[in-house]
């Protein structure tokens, strides 16, 4: 999916005439591989603080790419969470919550019988988000944390699904989904563990396949900006950490030779050696090679040579479009 010249819903330069004063809402992201809750107070600047930031590894996504169905079991694992996650929103008490669904969801045929599952035992309604409104809202939650850039390209790279974006302060310029996700692509491509070298390059040649049929033109002097767990795991590697850290991810930033020997070394070692890197890659540490070689493979093709990572993802951006939609 793509979106071409599409206006932002507001200007981010025009901060003085947002019409509401603090507010408090919620979102929850049901990934490929994560559920993540983020809990939020929106000041009148449109800054967000966040107040509980959550997040666990249930992969609903597990199977889908070869069957196109959720498994019950994958299903049950995201129900517990979502049950947890109740009882914070209830404690927190935000004005709304958003509950949303992405790859794993889009592309399974019982998509509606998982949400009326979670209906009928949580309460919240599912909405499942198109590929180029993922793209979209990831793109203004990244950029909720940063400031005084003038281009920027926006890549979140998840289980089911790769979205890139490229946009100003004022308006999305071009927008895609891609179906190469880090889950995905270990199913379909990496069959041993560690993979073989003959995996890991039909795995890059995918990719650049996939990257190379957006037929997008050169993207200029945007920085590049790389939120979701691939890029913050990538981040907490290279500084060597054990425990997930927010402020140490948050802008840290990583050389094009640091993202190709993370990736040449992590598609070099088991999943098991993989897992005693540190806490952070419980429930990722199948997976994280191939998410690493999707972004090595971008910053190749495009010719960047850094990215900056951000924790902040499309579940941000869903806060603040539900901040500007009731304007609550």
């Amino acid at each position: 999916m793509s979106r071409s010249g599409s206006r932002l819903p507001f200007a981010l330069s025009e901060r003085q005439e947002f019409p509401f004063i603090m507010k408090r809402l919620a979102s929850i992201d049901i990934g490929t591989n994560t559920v993540l809750l983020l809990i939020a107070d929106i000041s009148p600047d449109r800054s967000l603080n966040p107040l509980v930031y959550e997040q666990r590894v249930p992969r609903l996504g597990r199977g889908v790419d070869a069957f196109h169905r959720l498994h019950p079991d994958s299903m049950r694992r995201v129900i517990e969470v979502l049950r947890e996650y109740s009882a914070l929103i209830e404690e927190n008490k935000p004005q709304h919550t958003t509950v949303f669904g992405t790859s794993a969801v889009r592309d399974a045929t019982n998509a509606h019988e998982f949400a009326a599952i979670i209906r009928a035992e949580t309460g919240f309604s599912l909405e499942i988000l198109s590929g180029s409104d993922e793209a979209l809202w990831t793109f203004r939650g990244a950029m909720s944390g940063l400031s005084k850039f003038t281009s920027a390209t926006v890549v979140d790279i998840g289980g089911g699904s790769t979205e890139i974006t490229i946009g100003t302060p004022q308006a999305i310029i071009n927008s895609t989904s891609l179906n190469i996700g880090s889950v995905r692509l270990t199913e379909r491509l990496l069959k041993n563990d560690p993979p073989d070298p003959q995996q890991v390059t039909s795995l890059r040649t995918t990719v650049r396949e996939a990257l190379a049929a957006m037929a997008w033109p050169s993207l200029g002097d945007s920085i590049l900006v790389a939120v979701a767990g691939t890029a913050t795991t990538l981040a907490l590697i290279d500084q060597g950490l054990s425990n997930f850290n927010r402020t140490a991810v948050s802008g840290y930033r990583l050389s094009r030779q640091s993202i190709a020997m993370l990736s040449h070394n992590l598609s070099q070692t088991s999943s098991q050696d993989i897992r005693k890197m540190g806490d952070f890659l419980e429930g990722r540490n199948d997976i994280i090679a191939a998410g690493a070689i999707i972004l090595d493979e971008m910053m190749t093709v495009f010719g960047f040579t850094e990215v900056i990572v951000s924790e902040r993802g499309v579940r941000y951006g869903i806060v603040l479009r539900d901040a500007e939609r009731w304007e609550i």
